[in-house]
């Protein structure tokens, strides 16, 4: 118990007093209905003729930490010139089929709309480091 105190303390000095201020844990009980984010990146996302349109790379979460959308990676090979788009998160529909054990993800839109949307770029606050 007290190395782990003495961690956090430490940890709260290095990161200046950052997690001293963050709120005390609050619990949450999940249902058999929730989705994992581990669950849903690296999901493939089809069309509606069940074509590949592309992927899900990664859960953007706005200001209050609401699920925006998710960054759709669109044509490419192995990831090389892919085209990421951001889409509404209702965009997506994504569900867990209890027959085949699987999650899925569709959409109602081709690959040559989501290729000619907006382009997505990792760049600044969302390309920084982790630690």
């Amino acid at each position: 118990m007290r190395k782990s105190f003495v961690v956090f303390a430490a940890a709260t000095v290095l990161a200046g007093g950052a997690i001293a201020a963050a709120a005390p844990p609050q619990f949450v009980t999940l249902q058999n209905s929730d989705m994992l984010s581990s669950n849903v990146v690296g999901l493939d996302v089809y069309d509606k003729a069940d074509h590949n349109v592309g992927t899900i790379k990664d859960i953007a979460f706005d200001s209050s930490k609401a699920v925006k959308g998710y960054i759709l990676s669109v044509g490419g090979v192995l990831g090389m010139g892919a085209h990421y788009v951001a889409v509404d998160m209702g965009s997506v529909a994504i569900k867990y089929d209890h027959a085949d054990k699987k999650w899925h993800a569709n959409m109602d839109a081709t690959t040559e709309q989501l290729k000619a949307a907006p382009e997505f770029r990792y760049e600044g606050e969302w390309n920084a480091s982790k630690s």
